[in-house]
């Protein structure tokens, strides 16, 4: 039994299944990579690739696998199924606990708040008393600034207590607060639109063209995007060969495509284009 190297950190769930099931069917058949490539009609190093998680593999290859070991081919089309949306959905990436929010407590007024004492009803006021700032009681001067004192401890009070609310409110709610600036509008968020590409066919110098790319020797394998690929797939589909939508990712539709062609053309079977898979594509 072959010894497998580790997959790659990060790598999506459903792909790491459907490669362990990849790996023990092979395994279960006693045949070398080599020998695997030779019954399938795959080259080795596509297989290199879909047993590492570094592509996977089109649904031909595994239902070619599942006849030469003998496997479901039903239950490995279903886990290269998922493994393909997981793919397209975007980067896996592992969920860890999060840490608890530390709580803030409102902060405390920085003067105490004391009883009030006993008001004693004004009296009369002389000039001379309010010329003077007079604090003694009857002349009013002393009531008023009692009240002053208590307004005062009172404001700070109430300030201590919202701007608790609001450390709080930041603290333990951050995401909601940055949702609610985004939806109000104050907040610009910024999406990207998706390219679109077009096949628009012309013919020079004896060779086919289809408005995306003028390459002739660019090399692309899986997982590699930009016009190019979207020139590749309209080429293929010129020649009859469906390669799944022309998106510009070379995905493992497009790469099944490319495999049909190199077939069709008598080519090396390898699912990756070169010169000579563009000089038939374009021929």
């Amino acid at each position: 039994m072959a010894r497998w190297r580790a997959l790659p950190a990060g790598i999506d769930p459903a792909v790491a299944a459907l490669v362990a099931h990849l790996r023990k069917a092979k395994d279960f058949s006693g045949l070398s990579i080599k020998q695997l490539a030779l019954a399938t009609g795959y080259s080795t190093s596509s297989w290199e690739r879909y047993l590492s998680g570094r592509a996977l593999p089109p649904p031909a290859a595994v239902r070619s696998l599942a006849e030469v070991v003998g496997a479901d081919p039903v239950r490995l089309l279903a886990l290269l199924d998922a493994a393909v949306n997981a793919r397209r959905s975007g980067p896996f990436e592992p969920t860890s606990p999060s840490k608890p929010t530390p709580r803030s407590e409102p902060t405390p007024p920085s003067e105490p708040v004391s009883p009030s004492k006993p008001v004693l009803p004004p009296g009369p006021a002389t000039p001379e008393a309010t010329a003077a700032g007079d604090d003694r009681p009857g002349t009013g001067v002393h009531t008023d600034r009692h009240h002053l004192t208590a307004w005062r401890q009172l404001g700070l009070l109430g300030c201590g207590m919202a701007v608790g609310a609001v450390l709080v409110l930041l603290l333990v709610q951050p995401t909601r607060v940055a949702t609610a600036r985004d939806v109000s509008g104050t907040t610009a968020v910024a999406v990207p639109a998706p390219t679109t590409f077009t096949c628009a066919y012309t013919r020079r110098d004896g060779r086919w063209y289809a408005g995306n790319s003028t390459t002739r020797t660019q090399q692309l394998v899986v997982d590699m995007s930009g016009p190019a690929v979207a020139e590749l797939q309209c080429l293929l589909q010129r020649a009859g060969v469906t390669p799944g939508g022309i998106d510009g990712n070379f995905g493992p539709l497009t790469e099944s495509a490319v495999i049909q062609a190199q077939k069709k053309f008598h080519l090396g079977v390898d699912g990756q284009v070169g010169p000579a898979t563009w000089a038939a594509l374009r021929g």
